[in-house]
């Protein structure tokens, strides 16, 4: 209530006024506690890393007005947030998760209350070297606004084919070791300029601490060179398209090794190609300028346009739409993959469709450096001086259910992390060695599983040289100290022998099992689940001592009951019925008709003298261990349809050309 007096003053009622009086003063509490405010300190980990986590979050704390800090530390990211009210927190936290760089992984947030400094801004701090296990994004495809930058005329990068920035650009292959910082990567040699300098210290621009940044003044440089002489050939890119053009092969670094590269559509380059990889039938990947070079060739859906257009820049296997002769015979697939560096942007831009094929020698690794020997398998050399500190082969996917299937895990995927399911987690570090056979290595740290490339097949030497430098380059870059290896049950694969020379508890599993494991890994099934694991696969070591191939095994994490397998066969001759189907086709029919498999139509090409050496092998019990193989099966049914060659030139080469055949819907069934 209130009374108006003289002058139309409002004059308040005593009793009101001793409650607005406590109503302010109530107000001026609470505004000295909002000035107070909140204060959080948040750890994040995952890939946070070198990805421009701290940037973006510097952008988030000043849209919301926070103060405080953030700094790189040894699990991960490190914050410090102060507000006037709980509103702005909120906001940054669902901003977090929700507008993450491009190539952050966040794996967890850990948050607790913290003592208020009073910060009057927020800045990011100097990182903290520390040991750790700090995760780190796999080499990623040339963003969009780094691609424009290089083809606008006026840019400083205009046409500079190292051009990259938080976003993007180069990232596993080379750091040598954590945390990352550009002296601990091979652009521990390049000193920034003045320009690119001021980018790499601005939080709000997009090259800020992206370590492998450069610019033509301070960066790494190309060269083109005659392969057989060394001497340098003028004209860069443009004279390497034109070289391609005229059917010469090149080998063209890359960021994980040297592609050797011919015109697709050039057969005899092709074939020039071909006969320095020593490699007849096997497919040869392909490189296209963009989607709409592939669709001529390939059907593209859009899985297939989603993985194809993927960060990780995979090679595609897709269906033939239009062959190409020389690139895939005998198959309906064939592998495509779009450019992933400024490098290869500018080439395709003049040569839009290329064989890019790994510099491999028949058997080994792929080069990443020019001293081992690349010369030997080209015509020129597009060269540049930005060392590779660890090699790695392109990924190979094939679309499937929303989601890339792997036929080959490498470049572009490599080395993100897999959590394992609660109650997994173990104190020690743990490294396993896998099996012979399409070779990856893995390490357990902290909850996580981290898998290597592809490392190709163990019984090569070369291929076990790149696997003992991959073990070397995960352990320093991770920080493990193996307190267990694992692997293969098989005591004479390479890796058998290698775990056991380490001198560490050493677990063996059986590969089928392995098998049936990674997946339950892969998924996350918790411990104690039971699952009926399906493994058709080829030759592995059985706990019974026995080759064991097709299985059907009762699993969970702590063991496996063999619940059933495909009918064992005799593989006549060993690791050379693996090589010659005709062998296992013959091995089949002999259980079927006897002695009368020796006249069976489809055997009219290998000579009656083979036929009887192999029957009478069978019949004698040499060389003819027994094998539940789903493998060799394959290899059997594709030479009695006719699909298959009579030497296999690489593994699996009947079973694809068994699928390939199978896909043609007008040539109906096999009875």
């Amino acid at each position: 209530m209130t009374e108006r007096g003289a002058g139309g003053a409002v004059a308040e009622n005593p009793r009101r006024g001793e409650a607005a009086a406590r109503d302010n003063s109530l107000k001026r509490s609470r505004s000295r506690i909002a000035a107070r405010g909140k204060a959080v300190r948040l750890l994040v980990t995952g890939v946070v890393q070198g990805v421009g986590f701290r940037p973006f979050i510097y952008r988030l704390a000043h849209r919301f007005g926070l103060r405080g800090w953030v700094k790189n530390v040894g699990p991960g990211v490190e914050i410090h947030l102060e507000a006037r009210g709980a509103a702005g927190l909120a906001s940054f936290m669902r901003a977090l998760s929700r507008e993450k760089p491009p190539l952050a992984r966040i794996e967890s947030v850990r948050r607790r209350a913290a003592e208020r400094r009073g910060f009057r801004d927020f800045r990011v701090r100097e990182s903290r070297r520390e040991k750790s296990f700090v995760f780190i994004a796999p080499d990623i495809a040339t963003c969009d606004s780094c691609r424009e930058e290089v083809f606008r005329p006026g840019e400083r990068r205009f046409h500079y084919p190292f051009t990259n920035c938080t976003d993007c650009g180069p990232r596993y292959t080379i750091v040598r070791s954590l945390p990352y910082d550009r002296d601990r990567t091979t652009m521990a040699g390049f000193a920034l300029c003045p320009d690119c300098l001021r980018e790499f210290r601005d939080p709000l621009d997009r090259r800020y601490h992206a370590q492998p940044i450069a610019c033509p003044a301070c960066g790494p440089r190309l060269r083109l060179l005659d392969a057989r002489t060394g001497k340098t050939v003028p004209g860069g890119i443009e004279a390497a398209a034109a070289l391609i053009k005229r059917g010469r092969v090149l080998a063209v670094k890359g960021l994980g090794g040297y592609h050797l590269v011919a015109d697709a559509l050039n057969a005899r380059a092709v074939g020039r190609l071909r006969a320095v990889k020593e490699r007849k039938r096997k497919p040869l990947a392909l490189m296209a300028a963009g989607i709409g070079v592939v669709e001529r060739y390939a059907r593209v859906g859009e899985e297939e346009r989603r993985a194809l257009l993927s960060v990780g820049r995979p090679i595609v296997l897709l269906g033939k739409r239009k062959d190409i002769p020389g690139i895939a015979p005998g198959l309906d697939e064939m592998g495509f993959m779009l450019p992933y560096t400024p490098l290869h942007h500018l080439l395709l831009e003049k040569v839009p469709l290329i064989v890019a094929t790994s510099s491999n020698r028949k058997d080994s690794p792929i080069m990443k450096d020019r001293r081992e020997g690349i010369g030997g398998l080209c015509d020129f050399i597009l060269d540049h001086n930005r060392a590779i500190e660890m090699r790695a082969d392109d990924s190979v996917v094939r679309p499937a259910t929303g989601r890339p299937l792997f036929v080959r895990r490498a470049r572009g995927y490599v080395p993100h992390p897999q959590r394992v399911p609660e109650g997994l987690a173990a104190a020690e570090d743990v490294l396993a060695l896998g099996g012979e056979l399409k070779a990856t290595v893995s390490v357990y740290k902290n909850g996580y599983v981290v898998t290597s490339q592809f490392l190709g097949d163990q019984d090569e030497y070369p291929n076990h040289r790149y696997l003992e430098e991959t073990v070397r380059h995960l352990c320093r870059l991770f920080s493990v100290k193996p307190a267990v290896v694992v692997s293969d049950l098989h005591p004479d694969f390479h890796t058998t022998r290698m775990a056991r020379a380490m001198g560490l508890p050493h677990l063996q599993v059986q590969h089928h099992f392995a098998h049936v494991l990674a997946p339950m890994l892969e998924h996350g099934l918790a411990p104690g689940r039971r699952v009926l694991g399906v493994s058709l696969d080829g030759y592995g070591y059985g706990a019974d001592g026995e080759a064991w191939g097709g299985e059907f095994l009762l699993a969970d994490y702590a063991g496996f009951e063999r619940f059933a397998r495909m009918k064992p066969a005799p593989m006549p001759g060993g690791d050379a019925a693996a090589r010659q189907p005709w062998r296992m086709a013959l091995s089949y029919l002999y259980a079927l008709l006897g002695r009368r498999a020796a006249s069976h139509p489809s055997l009219k090409a290998v000579g009656r003298k083979k036929i009887e050496d192999v029957l009478e092998m069978m019949e004698r019990g040499l060389r003819s261990p027994l094998t539940s193989s789903c493998g060799r099966l394959f290899d059997a049914v594709s030479w009695l349809a006719g699909t298959a060659p009579l030497e296999m030139e690489f593994e699996a080469e009947a079973a694809m050309r068994l699928e390939a055949a199978a896909s043609k819907k007008d040539e109906g069934s096999y009875p």
